[in-house]
């Protein structure tokens, strides 16, 4: 779980695209923040810290001290230019302490299935309603172990703590299984074995 980020920000008072493209030139991230019927707010973080928050942290939520007023904000989109991949905006929702929100979190794998098999990944994040300032980075999903065939199912995947899953419980989250070109060498040794196993029973015979 990420620790609690604090970024100190300014208000835009420009408005368009020429505006923020003078407040990204000015090393500045234009952004709005709303929700909770407040009036949207229209600010400017800065885009080295900005930057660091997105990369490091999803769902991340911040303290932003807009010009000496504290308020708590979730990342809620980041817009980045489809080329450089720069961010070119953000929209922050407005959250309160002990509030619950429903994000996207990344599923991460942890331990090693039987030799011989790989694993799936069929669901690569999953809808979490958490309490805003405990949002787990990751959920992990542990496949220790599990022999070809095991399905790992959201019913079996261990809820973080203060969390509920939102996903289906009999969605499929991973699948082990053997390669298919393993398999498909097992079955001609297998083959080759049985077909040599009768070729020397004819000699004998003969």
């Amino acid at each position: 779980m990420a620790d609690n980020l604090n970024m100190t920000v300014t208000r835009r008072t420009e408005f368009g695209k020429g505006a923020a493209r003078r407040t990204r030139r000015a090393g500045q991230i234009p952004a709005v923040l709303y929700g909770h019927g407040t009036e949207p707010q229209h600010l400017a973080l800065p885009a080295h810290e900005t930057f660091l928050v997105v990369k490091d942290h999803a769902n991340a939520v911040v303290t932003l001290d807009i010009e000496g007023t504290e308020q708590l904000a979730l990342v809620k989109d980041v817009q980045r230019d489809p080329v450089r991949r720069d961010i070119e905006h953000l929209d922050l929702v407005v959250v309160r302490q002990g509030e619950k929100v429903t994000v996207e979190v990344p599923v991460h794998v942890t331990g090693e299935s039987y030799p011989g098999t790989i694993h799936q990944l069929e669901l690569m994040t999953l809808r979490v309603t958490v309490p805003a300032t405990r949002i787990p980075e990751v959920v992990e999903v542990s496949i220790e172990g599990l022999e070809d065939g095991a399905i790992v199912r959201v019913s079996d995947i261990p809820r973080p703590e203060d969390a509920t899953i939102e996903d289906a419980p009999e969605d499929v989250v991973v699948v082990v299984s053997v390669p298919r070109a393993s398999a498909d060498d097992l079955a001609a040794d297998e083959a080759a074995a049985e077909a040599g196993a009768a070729a020397g029973a004819t000699s004998e015979e003969a």
